[in-house]
């Protein structure tokens, strides 16, 4: 997908509305308070040999980047969210909202928005912490403040 393509899945997804329960959706997954697509999805990753996964992972962080610039445009530019103390937390046995529980455990770091406009938070980041799954960039819009 190319960077206008996924700027628009994100507008589409910040106009929507959110739905009552856990559901899919033609962009990709939502609940209660959030969405979430997947942006861009590697091919054959999953059982790639490490170095060709580590060049698939850069080129999906490259494009997370590429977004990222444009967002920052709109809303300016934050400071990368690592995700570590959330997992911590979580492990400690404390209650991390959706979408942000599970966003801490497959991706490192996310890039954050607060659309005020909009009301919503807008997230983005690499899912590249399974090494037998694909890489995926996701795309999550929530009104849930983070943790």
């Amino acid at each position: 997908m190319d960077i206008a393509k996924c700027l628009t899945v994100i507008d589409l997804l910040s106009a929507r509305e959110f739905p009552a329960e856990d559901s899919r959706s033609d962009l990709g997954t939502a609940g209660p308070g959030y969405s979430m697509a997947v942006l861009e999805t590697s091919r054959g990753m999953s059982a790639a040999e490490p170095w060709v996964r580590e060049r698939a992972a850069a080129d999906m962080h490259a494009l997370r980047e590429a977004i990222a610039q444009r967002l920052n445009d709109r809303w300016g530019e934050q400071p990368p969210w690592g995700q570590l103390t959330v997992r911590l937390r979580m492990g400690r046995g404390e209650a991390i909202p959706e979408p942000w529980a599970s966003l801490s455990l497959h991706t490192d770091e996310l890039d954050v928005w607060r659309a005020e406009e909009a009301g919503r938070w807008v997230a983005l980041g690499v899912a590249d912490r399974d090494g037998t799954d694909e890489i995926r960039l996701l795309a999550t819009v929530t009104e849930i403040d983070p943790p």
